[in-house]
């Protein structure tokens, strides 16, 4: 059965820092990208961050861009996304999600398979 599943969420001040992780299971996750997305409420899911599958191509979205750092560790199956300076705009849930290559691609409803997602909060 292939899923993934998002942790490392929680409720953190701003200027702080958390990691994400996004574990891969019935399947391996070294063929694919993976991207980061989130959906704050009231708002439309948005990109945050994609890494392929060989890691050697990473995007951001404007906003996280300088803040946010993505990598992946195929031995262990896992993806990561490294926020800091977080600011209260940043909080969403956070999905990983896969889609059907090994390049990242630009229209999510390609992503094929999804994580039920972490919460992240971002308040003093």
């Amino acid at each position: 059965q292939v899923q993934l599943v998002e942790s490392g969420g929680g409720l953190v001040q701003p200027g702080g820092s958390l990691r994400l992780s996004c574990a891969a299971s019935g399947f391996s996750l070294a063929y694919y990208a993976i991207g980061w997305f989130r959906q704050a409420p009231g708002k439309e899911r948005e990109g945050v961050s994609c890494i392929s599958s060989s890691g050697s191509t990473t995007n951001y979205a404007d906003s996280v861009k300088g803040r946010f750092t993505i990598s992946r560790d195929n031995a262990n199956n896992t993806v990561y996304l490294q926020m800091n300076s977080l600011k209260p705009e940043d909080t969403a849930v956070y999905y990983c999600a896969a889609p059907g290559s090994g390049r990242c691609l630009v229209n999510m409803y390609e992503y094929l398979y999804w994580g039920l997602g972490t919460q992240v909060t971002v308040s003093s």
